[in-house]
């Protein structure tokens, strides 16, 4: 890690430290990252980096230029926050009620501006484009930046993010598809209210939404080939508001995750199915809604190879980790890689005492010293993605 302090000082990792607290301090949902855009573009104009702000509501656009004629290289971070209150204990924790940065995009944010000011404070041979990007959470900000033109002239493009699972210090990268579809459903079950006392007279619809759950548990296990990762998850239920009456409707909401889009296909039509075999069976209206989520992130052969050299060049080869299989996460990245050849790596930052607190946990936190190995990583990712491109 010396050779790491000696390009990112600790004057310049306290001034990222103080941008993901202020950040963590104050958290924004999708599309409302107000304050937050307003921080980082006080930081650009600090650091000297012509930029565009309200791109896609909230987002920012940073344009480092050396060489028109060279090739240029994006990089991206997201901005935004849950909708959860934070438990951590932190000094600096969430003064916003209900709001809580529980993924680590305040850290995201802080290392993209330092590597922003490593860039420019010593320019590669070769331009850089910045991208602050809304609404990864919810709402896909990824599309509309793109939609505004975030991506014109640009060759490549990498990002990161902070990952528990992993030290500081580690780099962790998987070659090809490396997250997953992240589909979701609703559906709406509509019986027929009555007595808790006359079940005869009535379709119970939470009967009928305890044997759907079942049914959709089983497709999984028992109707898909295990080789190849899915889960279908029901993360919310609800049905009826007293205790002793039948309730006429219920209520269910869930995600669908998967690598295959043959596969992909093939659970949605079962899901279809089961709804309405199961609405014969019990005399009741089933309606299922399919809503499609972001495709999966996948890491170019070639880009990966750049990401996995800078990474083993820094911190050695001991420290560059091959993801084996990919994560049934989901994340908005894969608008980009859809677009033109990426890489999205994960920056070890393991901290003590949170080492089972998972992302988009109430008391998730990371080590800050990730800040600065993913700042540096980044910035030398581009030096070396320039030279090898020209």
């Amino acid at each position: 890690m010396e050779n790491i302090k000696r390009i990112a000082d600790d004057k310049l990792f306290k001034w990222m430290i103080d941008i993901r607290r202020e950040i963590h301090q104050w958290p924004e949902k999708a599309f409302k990252e107000h304050r937050t855009s307003e921080l980082i573009s006080k930081r650009l104009k600090e650091i000297g980096i012509e930029h565009r702000t309200g791109v896609a509501k909230t987002g920012i656009l940073g344009r480092l230029k050396t060489d028109k004629k060279a090739p240029t290289v994006a990089l991206r971070a997201d901005m935004d926050a849950l909708p959860m209150h934070e438990d951590t204990g932190l000094p600096f924790a969430s003064k916003v009620p209900g709001v809580m940065h529980a993924c680590g995009h305040d850290g995201h944010v802080a290392i993209l501006l330092g590597a922003a000011k490593l860039l420019k404070a010593s320019p590669p041979k070769g331009n850089v484009v910045f991208i602050f990007q809304p609404a990864e959470e919810a709402g896909g900000g990824a599309k509309p930046m793109i939609e505004e033109g975030v991506l014109k002239g640009v060759d490549i493009i990498f990002g990161g993010h902070i990952e528990t699972h992993y030290q500081v210090g580690e780099i962790a990268i998987k070659r090809g598809v490396h997250t997953a579809y992240t589909d979701s459903f609703d559906i709406e079950i509509t019986g027929r209210g009555g007595h808790a006392a006359r079940p005869h007279e009535a379709v119970d619809s939470v009967v009928i939404a305890s044997h759907l759950i079942t049914h959709l548990q089983a497709i999984v296990s028992r109707e898909l080939d295990p080789l190849y990762p899915s889960v279908i998850t029901i993360g919310y239920m609800q049905a009826g508001t007293v205790s002793n009456a039948i309730a006429d409707k219920a209520i269910l909401q869930g995600t669908i995750r998967t690598i295959e889009t043959s596969v992909r296909a093939q659970i949605v039509d079962k899901i279809k199915n089961t709804a309405s075999s199961l609405s014969t069976l019990h005399n009741a209206k089933i309606d299922v809604g399919i809503n499609p989520g972001y495709p999966p992130v996948i890491n170019s052969d070639r880009e990966f190879k750049f990401a996995w050299d800078t990474a083993e060049r820094l911190f050695g080869e001991k420290r560059v980790i091959s993801i084996p299989h990919p994560s049934l996460g989901g994340e908005d990245f894969a608008y980009f890689t859809q677009k033109i050849p990426g890489c999205f790596v994960r920056f070890g930052a393991a901290k003590d005492g949170c080492e089972y607190i998972a992302s988009h946990s109430s008391q998730f936190d990371f080590d800050e010293e990730a800040l600065r190995v993913g700042a540096v990583y980044l910035s030398e990712l581009v030096r070396d993605a320039v030279e090898k491109l020209k």
